[in-house]
């Protein structure tokens, strides 16, 4: 018992980290980025590239794949989302299409083999009698941190809370002065961020492959369908909730049921509660 509450709480704090990118889009744009995963995938391999590659220190390897991260967002809503500005399902399709093709130039630069990202920090830990990797500590201490500060970066400043002003009504919001380019622009640039952040934890949790950025884009669309909320306090929530029962899952039943459980999630809400479990969407 005490393992599958110290693993859940592990993992519930890296599928947070994954899925808030995604929120913020939505929350903000109303619109499904479904190249969000490949934020994840891309900044696995630029972390590997710099880190283990070319052997620069690890938390260089971080910072310089969250910096490609947000370049990837910022190019994605220039090029895309601003060019089919107002038909949602045209971004939804573009956006998955440009994933494909990320997918197929990560290909093309490193291969379709597996690679293990080597722990930012090696080793195990004993936390009450439940062994932990320190890798997978620091992913949950760090996704904790950066959750907190974009938490009070939402609250508290003023970029914020024009953030939470175009989320509620963006007309509103330009109206009363704010501009909803330069909001769109700045999340864009951040999801882009936490995405490739949260992509160096991932693999370094799972594997480094191509085609890994699918399985966090249903975690980040799971969040977003079953809370229905678009918050950053809604996302930790769900993302606990999947967490704990993927934990659950795979230890008392079989580890390939793991993906199953957050697909049977979605297609449990989407039939009971279309609306997700808390009905609303802000910030």
């Amino acid at each position: 018992m005490l393992q599958i509450l110290i693993q859940g709480l592990l993992l519930s704090g890296l599928y947070a980290l994954i899925a808030v990118g995604f929120t913020l889009i939505f929350s903000i744009g109303r619109v499904l980025n479904l190249a969000y995963g490949a934020y994840l995938m891309i900044g696995g391999y630029s972390y590997f590239y710099f880190s283990q590659i070319l052997g620069l220190p690890k938390i260089a390897g971080v910072a310089i794949a969250a910096l490609i991260g947000v370049a990837t967002g910022l190019l994605i809503y220039r090029l895309v989302v601003k060019t089919l500005k107002g038909d949602s399902v045209a971004i939804e399709i573009a956006t998955l299409i440009l994933a494909v093709v990320l997918q197929a130039g990560v290909v093309l630069l490193f291969g379709d083999a597996s690679k293990i990202l080597l722990p930012i920090i090696p080793g195990v830990v004993r936390v009450s009698g439940a062994a932990v990797t320190y890798n997978v500590l620091v992913a949950t201490v760090a996704s904790w941190v950066i959750l907190i500060s974009l938490y009070l970066f939402v609250r508290r400043t003023h970029m914020g809370r024009a953030m939470q002003a175009v989320s509620m009504d963006m007309k509103g919001a330009a109206i009363s002065g704010i501009d909803p380019d330069r909001v769109n622009t700045v999340t864009w640039g951040i999801s882009g961020a936490l995405g490739a952040v949260a992509g160096v934890f991932f693999a370094s949790y799972t594997q480094l492959y191509p085609g890994m950025w699918v399985s966090p884009l249903i975690i980040a669309v799971a969040v977003v369908i079953v809370g229905g909320i678009g918050s950053i306090i809604g996302t930790l929530i769900v993302a606990h909730i999947i967490g704990y029962m993927e934990v659950i899952v795979t230890s008392a039943v079989a580890p390939e049921l793991r993906g199953v459980v957050t697909m049977v999630l979605i297609i449990g809400v989407l039939v009971l509660r279309p609306k997700g479990l808390f009905g609303r969407e802000e910030l």
